[in-house]
């Protein structure tokens, strides 16, 4: 019986597989390199924009609840501050007539020895409640009045138009009245009632600050520190929490301005740039802007 050789590829037919495989794999990934290299680049470009459209949304969000007239924006426009609103309220006035030895009360601008003061009508939901730590601020016209600058109120020798809560006393789920630690209304020189006795409960300030942490520009959230008459980026005794990082740039990020005279309206503008985790891409920019109203 005759055998049949057997013989395998050659060399030279092995070597021209490769080359023509080869050939294929480039052409194929030409192709497929541009679809790819754009869905990469759209990933990343949404990623930075749900970033940042998610920082700006959460200081709109706080901007809303700043009281009238307490937003400051830094020199160069790194930060802005204002003193965040829990709630609000009308008081009980003189001029509404308070029986004696009736269980309420009115806010005395004339007598600092009276603490106490009751509320008309109920306050809002529970979550909003005024509490003890919170403030009571009483026509806020903000800087250039500093009778009536919430900032104020830890400077010493100046009368004040925010006083601090040491209690509430509740009625059927309600706030009925509030209890000050002292009276600085009737230390005004000046008395700055509310024309609509109108009034605010303050939570306290609350700082947006953009700055370098380990080397990366960061929008830093700083809030629970004490109330101050300027601006720092520094809040020691206070909590942060970062709102967004890879920042493309720090200077111009918030503006702030009035929109008329009587600055019962202002406009705050905020331009938010993040860069991609591959420095080489461009960076994404997102402008927001927030109508505050400023009526006190």
């Amino acid at each position: 019986m005759r055998k049949t050789a057997q013989r395998g590829f050659t060399l030279v037919e092995a070597i021209v597989v490769i080359v023509i495989i080869g050939i294929l794999s480039a052409a194929v990934a030409v192709f497929i390199r541009a679809p790819v290299r754009g869905y990469v680049d759209a990933v990343g470009r949404a990623e930075l924009t749900d970033t940042a459209d998610l920082a700006l949304r959460r200081i709109a969000r706080d901007l809303r609840r700043a009281l009238p007239n307490s937003i400051r924006v830094s020199n160069d426009g790194h930060s802005i501050e204002f003193l965040l609103t829990r709630a609000g309220g009308r008081y009980l006035a003189a001029e509404d007539g308070v029986a004696d030895g009736s269980s309420t009360f009115a806010l005395d601008f004339v007598n600092a020895a009276s603490t106490q003061f009751s509320v008309v009508g109920a306050m809002p939901s529970l979550s909003s409640r005024v509490q003890a730590g919170n403030y009571i601020v009483v026509y806020n016209l903000g800087p250039g009045f500093p009778i009536t600058d919430a900032y104020q109120f830890n400077v010493a020798g100046v009368g004040k138009n925010i006083a601090l809560v040491s209690g509430v006393t509740l009625a059927s789920g309600t706030v009925q009245s509030i209890a000050l630690a002292s009276n600085p209304f009737a230390a005004q020189s000046t008395p700055m009632p509310s024309p609509n006795q109108r009034f605010q409960v303050v939570k306290g300030p609350v700082t947006y600050t953009c700055g370098s942490v380990n080397g990366v520009l960061t929008l830093t959230r700083l809030a629970d520190y004490d109330i101050r008459s300027t601006m720092s980026d520094s809040v020691g005794n206070g909590s942060s929490a970062v709102v967004a990082d890879r920042l493309d740039h720090c200077n111009g990020l918030f503006n702030y301005s009035d929109l008329n005279s009587t600055h019962r309206s202002g406009l705050v503008i905020m331009s938010l740039g993040l860069l991609a985790r591959n420095t080489s891409d461009p960076a994404v920019t997102l402008v927001h802007q927030v109508h505050v109203d400023n009526t006190p």
